[in-house]
């Protein structure tokens, strides 16, 4: 079956986002290049399916680089748009999706399915049991204040660390199993 990989950027102090929904501490880094190819690369070819709340996917879904970005960063939202992409929304009906909907699409053929977000969506998965892999890419900054990775997580959840890689850029990429 199908695994459902949660891979999000995180600051050392566990935000995905600054106070005021600031993403501008993922681009800071020294080597955007090595740091996004080091992070996405293997997560790429792996999945072909995204999960994305609908703030997220309206924020990024269709999202393009300009000219002016670097070739890498041009290729990987190339290769993010060639996936299957799936919204969930309570409020909206036309071509979204709901919780319900999943376990149909996790014993459909394919690769394995990328969970981008946001945090709510994060925090329904992880309370029902379907997240398999934690990929958390663990960037060289404090904000001090923002919106935590994990909140309202109802009960504990089991890990087993199996990779740890480093960048040039200092971002660390923590990959775990759910402990089942």
């Amino acid at each position: 079956m199908r695994k459902i990989i949660l891979d999000l950027a995180v600051t050392l102090d566990g935000f995905i986002e600054g106070p005021n929904g600031e993403i501008d501490w993922i681009y800071a880094s020294q080597d955007p290049n090595a740091t996004f190819d080091s992070i996405f690369g293997e997560l790429l070819s792996r999945i072909d399916t995204i999960f994305y709340g609908r703030t997220s996917y309206d924020l990024w879904g269709n999202f393009m680089t300009g000219e002016q970005a670097p070739p890498m960063i041009q290729e990987l939202y190339r290769t993010i748009h060639t996936k299957k992409k799936y919204v969930f929304s309570r409020t909206k009906t036309a071509n979204f999706i709901t919780m319900d909907q999943v376990p149909e699409i996790l014993q459909q053929p394919g690769k394995d399915i990328w969970l981008y977000g946001g945090g709510q969506l994060v925090t329904s998965f992880i309370n029902q049991g379907l997240v398999d892999i934690y990929r958390l890419a663990v960037f060289p900054v404090i904000l001090g204040a923002g919106k935590p990775l994990f909140s309202n997580i109802q009960e504990r959840v089991g890990l087993q660390l199996n990779e740890v890689k480093s960048s040039k850029a200092g971002v660390v990429t923590l990959n775990y199993d759910r402990v089942k």
